[in-house]
């Protein structure tokens, strides 16, 4: 795999560029009641998601690491990824996403569909690639049965 950057430096940077836009490109400023808390429950969702995706492969005795998914023991099928392929990455744009909420405008907002596609394009389908030559028709009957995001 050729990967560029890890994703959560990835992420670091998208929140870089969101702030960026918020202040120099602040299109349509908004604000509204329960805001800051839905960017507490979204916050707080995205790193359950990504906690529980970890905790699922440490469960099962596989590396987390991005950038070798050849060095993958076992398809991790149980627990959240039972719903997810991708929870740490979905808990990533959960996050980005209260950051949008927390700038208060949409501008920054553009930013999340980069990373989204820069995400599947880049990260998801060279380890699916990967995992699919490890480990065959199991699991393309699991991409099946489960949705790369959600």
């Amino acid at each position: 795999m050729y990967l560029k950057l890890p994703p959560p430096l990835l992420m670091i940077i998208t929140l870089g560029c969101m702030y960026l836009l918020s202040q120099f490109w602040p299109l349509w400023v908004f604000s509204f009641w329960g805001q800051q808390a839905l960017v507490l429950v979204l916050s707080l969702s995205g790193a359950l998601l990504g906690l529980s995706g970890v905790v699922s492969f440490a469960r099962a005795r596989t590396t987390v690491n991005p950038h070798k998914p050849k060095n993958t023991s076992r398809l991790v099928t149980e627990g959240i990824y039972q719903f997810s392929r991708n929870p740490m990455y979905l808990g990533l744009v959960l996050f980005l996403i209260a950051a949008c909420l927390y700038l208060g405008a949409v501008s920054p907002c553009v930013m999340v569909f980069l990373f989204v596609g820069y995400m599947n394009h880049f990260q998801i389908e060279p380890e699916e690639d990967a995992l699919k030559l490890k480990f065959g028709d199991e699991f393309t009957t699991y991409c099946q049965r489960v949705r790369r995001w959600c």
